[in-house]
């Protein structure tokens, strides 16, 4: 479904366990960090909304979102983080550079979930804009944090 029809805040409640006892790695790039911020509180509500405590809920910074991969490897290689959270933006610009980059971030986060066998989540707005960045991130289309931190439960759940 389109975001333009849908909150990103809104999602079903099926398959939501406790997650008392689960452990979070969120990374979190510094580029575009006015939306990352928010997207990055958003995700964290989101966990203690849903029973994840406070000090089980790691985060570490990367510059921008390619390195979101590698800094993702580093979290899920560490064997008490349950699920790993990848927070960042990329606005089209005027060359080839965003396609570049937002194919080798979803493969890369692809890869580490699967290299790992824990769920690594694609929290990677990838918008026109940063208009449509903000309206993702808090704004009107609700907050793809939100749904990045409710996706790495739903997964724990499964």
């Amino acid at each position: 479904m389109a975001t333009s029809l849908k909150s990103l805040s809104q999602y079903s409640d099926k398959n939501i366990l406790d997650m008392s006892d689960k452990k979070f790695g969120i990374v979190v790039s510094e580029w575009n960090d006015q939306v990352t911020e928010s997207l990055f509180s958003a995700a964290v509500d989101t966990l203690l909304k849903h029973g994840a405590k406070k000090d089980n809920i790691f985060r570490k910074n990367v510059p921008g979102s390619f390195e979101l991969s590698l800094g993702a490897q580093w979290l899920a290689e560490i064997s008490e983080i349950d699920a790993v959270i990848c927070l960042g933006c990329v606005i089209q610009g005027e060359t080839r550079h965003f396609d570049f980059i937002c194919d080798a971030v979803a493969n890369g986060i692809t890869n580490v979930s699967l290299k790992y066998n824990k769920p690594v989540i694609f929290g990677v707005l990838t918008p026109d804009t940063l208009q449509q960045a903000l309206d993702r991130s808090g704004g009107k289309h609700g907050n793809k944090g939100d749904e990045a931190a409710i996706t790495a439960v739903k997964m724990l759940g499964f």
